[in-house]
């Protein structure tokens, strides 16, 4: 810690009595550590305020046992990445928040996710605590001194335990201790008060959009650089994480399954859209902490809307529906796989053309993935494909050959989108890393993500022949690369027309 700070400011270069100030370093608003007051509930509350219900409900109460948990499997992992964030970062402080809830609604919150490079960083996953900081101090030279602080439980003799539906025990559960979750994640734990002494100045870090409401400085633009530095450390994945990878990718394989099995109840219904949809997210609460993202449920023209996650669409027999979905761990982890199946279980022949160029799109990005190739190398490859079949059918006005070169791209319009993305954490993994790095960056062992060719004829498209307006297709599998090739992690999960036709069969038989 340093040993002076300024005073506490109500903002960056104000002081709590509105005087302004020019110091170099200030410390937190003490607002961003207080207990957040109970939202909307002073019209309506009836929890007794009187002494003695106070001393009632504070007494005769269990001690608590405080076992403390040996660290998890996956908090080995998280200290050599904050040992490779510390040295990178000589003399600088770096504050990681796990961000707020957000708001849904007057007082009720959207499912509370931690921001992904405090979960990177930590190892906290589903069961992470809001309003948390991972806070390296610089010691020494080089290195520096880790903190976990977060908001501990409060003691049953706090009006908090009780009374505050937004963090006390009797609204949400057990909260953990202090003792308990330095434990667990093997990293030194404080409480949120002491998070105000933290000081601010032109060598502390900020991962600031997951918490906008810190003192901010003329050290902003660093601020962007540490979070582009945090999202490239995460484009080649660890042990842990490809484990996590196999385990989400699994779930979200029985998720298909269930969807298909379920799919005479779904086209009975006016929206069965909707009932795919909530089938393969049951599938996710199930095995996993939720979907990684909104589920695509698109069925018949709506599979040629991208991300159609609407879903209020009939599923007709004769259609096609594309199910994009993944299965989010836990430990945030997420698969990101589409399927485009029948309805019906059986492709018409102009559906079954579609897909297969589809899938041959699909097969030739795989098979030149090792590493040394760049990123960019995959989404040309199958584009040479979608163009060679779009040019055979017929549907552009010049060349397979032409439509290649980077000042036409006719054969686009009927994928616009990028055949694939860094997948991790995030279901759009690494999204901040400099495009040198990203689109235009060199395969390495271990780096994990998409192939996702589609095609996609509009139903109003005059540029294509009726029969093949309103079809959609998807195939999206989750790759990784491996010593001398790549690895289809969802391999299993039938990809090819006849495989699918099976597929379902033997799930509706």
């Amino acid at each position: 810690m340093a040993e002076t700070s300024a005073p506490t400011t109500a903002g960056p270069g104000t002081t709590t009595d509105g005087t302004t100030t020019t110091d170099a370093a200030t410390t937190v608003d003490p607002s961003v550590t207080e207990a957040p007051e109970p939202r909307a509930t002073s019209n309506r509350s009836t929890t007794p305020g009187s002494d003695t219900f106070r001393d009632y409900i504070a007494s005769s109460w269990a001690e608590r046992e405080d076992t403390l948990p040996p660290a998890r499997e996956q908090a080995s992992f998280a200290a050599r990445r904050r040992a490779r964030v510390s040295e990178a970062h000589p003399g600088k402080r770096l504050i990681v928040p796990s961000g707020a809830p957000k708001q849904r609604s007057n007082d009720t919150d959207y499912p509370y996710r931690a921001h992904s490079a405090f979960s990177y960083l930590t190892g906290w996953g589903s069961d992470s605590e809001p309003g948390a900081f991972l806070v390296f101090e610089p010691a020494g030279e080089t290195g520096h001194e880790v903190t976990l602080y977060f908001r501990e439980r409060a003691g049953r003799d706090s009006d908090e335990f009780y009374a505050n539906p937004e963090i006390g025990e009797f609204w949400i559960g057990a909260r953990p201790s202090l003792a308990q979750v330095s434990s667990d994640l093997g990293i030194p734990a404080r409480g949120i008060s002491d998070f105000d002494a933290v000081v601010f100045d032109d060598d502390t870090l900020v991962v600031r959009e997951a918490a906008p409401e810190l003192p901010a400085g003329a050290h902003e633009p660093a601020d962007a650089d540490f979070e582009r530095f945090l999202s490239e450390q995460r484009l080649v994945k660890d042990a842990y994480e490809l484990e996590q990878m196999r385990l989400a990718v699994a779930a979200t394989a029985r998720g298909f399954d269930d969807v298909i099995a379920d799919f005479r109840r779904s086209s009975a219904a006016p929206r069965g859209e909707r009932l795919v949809e909530g089938v393969f997210n049951t599938r996710a609460r199930l095995d996993g902490n939720t979907v990684g993202y909104d589920t695509i449920a698109a069925s018949g023209p709506h599979a040629c809307i991208l991300h159609w996650t609407r879903n209020d669409g009939p599923v007709l027999p004769g259609d096609l529906i594309l199910i994009d979905a993944g299965v989010e761990l836990d430990s945030y982890y997420t698969a990101d796989i589409t399927r485009t199946i029948p309805v019906d279980g059986r492709f018409t022949d102009v559906q079954r053309r579609v897909y297969e160029a589809v899938r041959e799109a699909a097969d030739a990005a795989f098979a030149i993935v090792k590493p040394g190739i760049r990123f960019r190398e995959i989404h040309q490859t199958a584009m040479a494909v979608i163009a060679r079949r779009t040019a055979e059918w017929g549907l552009l006005p010049v060349s397979a050959e032409e439509a290649m070169e980077p000042e036409n791209q006719q054969h686009r319009r009927y994928m616009v989108h990028g055949t694939s993305h860094h997948l991790g954490i995030d279901v759009h993994d690494c999204a901040k890393a400099r495009r040198e790095l990203y689109l235009d960056g060199v395969l390495e062992e271990g780096m994990v993500f998409t192939i996702e060719p589609g095609l996609y004829f509009q139903p109003d498209d005059l540029t294509v022949p009726a029969e093949m307006r309103g079809i959609g297709v998807r195939i999206e599998d989750d790759i990784v690369v491996t010593a001398d090739g790549a690895e289809n992690l969802s391999a299993g999960i039938p990809r090819t027309a006849d495989e699918v036709e099976e597929w379902y069969a033997r799930l509706n038989a």
